[in-house]
């Protein structure tokens, strides 16, 4: 029989109810004669993939912080967050269904892996779960992981340096390679790659390539022995927009967390700061990223500056400024976990490091190809007249600043990887929401949830007293500029 467990999120770190002296009780008492006795790796698979996708692309993570942060949206109504007023339940989201139900889930599916003989459930669990936390500690930074993944054993559990949780990371993906065998046993329930095992060869490959570049400002040797080791395994790394990592949303029912809210709120619009950038060169992306406005003659694109209080942004008008683009709001939107315009740009700048060989101009010109692909832009016409102007050609002499501009537009909707990448690059050189709370600063993490204070107090103080003050503008340790 599957026994079901009484658990209580106390906090971000999944403190468990149950103590040593009462586990078989409460093990006996909650079983359901209705279920099959052990929890089967599909199932979980599919709820991990689907838990973790809705809470990084939904409204309190991506669309209430990162994608305002980096000014890809804007709020005209209720704007707050967009002055970075928030809170210490602001950002629980991410943290709790980080740990209580992706990390959680994907821990159940490691055991049932080894228990069944399964390596491919292994590996492919191993990869969410190195996204998942990377997804924690690029915004928070130190964040529970050793002890996190040994939940059973760690009630309130310590929290590692970022640097510790990184190369943790590239560990577990070093293993996860190893485990994937698309010559092994088959697996069920994958909703991102439908089961197709040589592509999470490549995704996994790719995430060591984004994390080595997240940790190659303080950790360059590392960084450059990463993708060494890469290039050796030979199973290469996501090599088109058909091979993107992305969860696809049905139409019906209608589950995807944007289409949803737009359903029912309209306080969300374009920013002006990147429809401004899309005017300035020609972008043909401009009218898939915005909406056009309802009442213009003609038509046109507007943005909203963001941060405004609350009656300058109405003022504006609902009717009169840009929602996001109608392909973000669809029903079947995909939650992009990871373009391929994205790996190719992380290429282009391995090379401009010299961590690796190429052309770093060229691959930063199929870069930026591969995201006008990504939604439909194909004419050559199009594409050579875009990379020929001087503002969008490769600049050898500071390829932060090309890579960071484009990456910047390339990850629009992504707003937990642009912020991110934006910490990392410093480019675009945003300008603070205009009426922002920071005294002239832009976040540059979220706070940790409150309720790491009152359940897991010792762990947060020693994590903050190594890492610096719980607040918004506190330097996380790979953002060094």
């Amino acid at each position: 029989m599957k026994l079901k467990y009484i658990s209580i999120l106390l906090s971000g770190s999944l403190l468990l109810t149950m103590v040593t002296s009462c586990k078989k009780e409460l093990v006996d008492t909650n079983q359901n004669p209705n279920a099959t006795q052990n929890p089967q790796p599909d199932y979980l698979l599919t709820a991990a993939i689907k838990n973790t996708a809705d809470t990084y692309w939904g409204v309190s993570n991506n669309m209430g912080a990162g994608l305002l942060i980096v000014q890809h949206w804007a709020k005209i109504q209720y704007t707050d967050p967009d002055r970075y007023i928030f809170t210490n339940t602001s950002f629980q989201d991410l943290w709790s269904i980080g740990y209580s139900k992706s990390i959680v889930n994907l821990n159940k599916i490691i055991s049932l892996a080894d228990a069944q003989a399964n390596p491919n459930y292994k590996g492919v669990a191993l990869v969410l779960r190195s996204w998942v936390f990377t997804l924690l500690t690029d915004q928070y930074g130190n964040v529970p992981y050793k002890q996190a993944i040994n939940i059973d054993q760690y009630l309130t559990p310590a929290y590692d340096t970022q640097r510790d949780v990184y190369f943790a990371l590239l560990d577990d993906l070093k293993a996860a390679q190893a485990d994937l065998d698309p010559n092994g046993k088959a697996i069920a329930g994958d909703v991102v790659y439908t089961n197709n095992i040589s592509a999470w060869k490549k995704f996994a490959n790719s995430l060591r390539l984004r994390i080595a570049l997240r940790i190659a400002d303080r950790e360059p040797a590392k960084a450059q022995q990463v993708l060494a080791d890469i290039q050796a395994e030979g199973s290469g790394y996501i090599s088109s927009n058909a091979g993107m990592a992305q969860m696809v949303y049905l139409d019906s029912p209608n589950q995807n967390p944007i289409s949803n809210l737009f359903d029912t709120r309209d306080d969300y619009r374009i920013s002006k700061t990147i429809v401004d950038k899309l005017f300035e060169l020609n972008d043909p992306r401009l009218p898939i990223y915005a909406s056009p406005t309802a009442d213009a003659t003609p038509q046109t694109y507007v943005g909203i500056p963001n941060g405004l209080l609350v009656g300058d942004a109405s003022n504006l008008g609902l009717s009169k400024t840009s929602k996001p683009g109608a392909y973000f709001r669809a029903p079947h939107a995909p939650a992009v976990i990871m373009s391929y315009a994205e790996v190719l740009f992380d290429q282009a700048e391995a090379v401009a490091r010299g961590f690796i060989s190429g052309d770093a101009a060229g691959l930063y010109n199929q870069a930026v190809t591969a995201s006008l692909n990504q939604y439909g832009i194909t004419d050559n016409t199009v594409l050579n007249n875009y990379l020929a102007q001087a503002s969008v050609k490769y600049d050898a002499s500071n390829y932060k600043k090309s890579i960071g501009n484009q990456k910047w537009i390339a990850l629009f909707g992504e707003g937990l990887e642009a912020f991110a990448e934006w910490r990392r690059l410093d480019y675009p050189q945003l300008q603070p929401a205009v009426a922002g709370t920071l005294n002239g600063k832009i976040p540059v993490r979220f706070i940790y949830p409150g309720t790491e204070q009152s359940l897991n107090g010792t762990s947060y103080t020693a994590a903050v007293a190594n890492q610096g003050p719980d607040v918004l503008t506190t330097k996380l340790w790979f953002d060094v500029n």
